[in-house]
């Protein structure tokens, strides 16, 4: 999914993350709470999210509050992941400038050494993220620009008022 963050200034921010799990609650991704979007996240709790399908000329957009996730969510999900990426997790520092490769790759070889024969702990910027919808826009390509557009609005807890929009 595309995700669209915004800092304290103002500035946009786009990028594609994976999109970890969904549910009534809303839509759950993890990421390196020191990159530019935790920071972003942190700052200015609101996002947007697109879903695109070309194939099927659909598209989903959704807007909302963003919430941190447990320690225990987070610590389930790292977990699961590959022994190669959490060590690759504990040593990106995601974001900054990376002036020489290998001292990226210097890094993963330390921790590979420091975390020999042992489960690789959830590093404490590691974190996951639920972007909790207010607006939930459906699109749908139509011939000669003639698209379906609807949109639902959160009124209330569970109460979702629903517009069509002009394409």
């Amino acid at each position: 999914m595309t995700l669209a963050t915004c800092s304290k200034d103002c500035i946009p921010s786009a990028r594609v993350v994976l999109l970890k799990e969904y549910s009534k609650e809303g839509f759950v991704f993890f990421t390196n709470v020191n990159s530019r979007k935790g920071k972003e996240l942190t700052e200015n709790p609101k996002a947007a999210l697109v879903f695109h399908w070309t194939e099927f000329s659909r598209q989903v957009r959704i807007e909302g509050e963003v919430r941190l996730l447990s320690g225990k969510k987070a610590d389930e999900y790292f977990s699961s992941r590959a022994r190669d990426s959490q060590i690759s997790a504990w040593c990106s520092k995601q974001s900054r400038v990376l002036k020489n490769w290998q001292d990226f790759e210097q890094a993963i070889e330390l921790k590979e050494k420091e975390f020999h024969n042992t489960q690789v702990s959830r590093p404490d910027f590691w974190v996951g993220f639920c972007v909790i919808p207010k607006v939930i826009e459906f699109w749908q390509e139509g011939e000669y620009r003639r698209h379906t557009r609807f949109r639902y609005t959160l009124v209330e807890k569970s109460n979702w008022k629903v517009e069509q929009l002009y394409p």
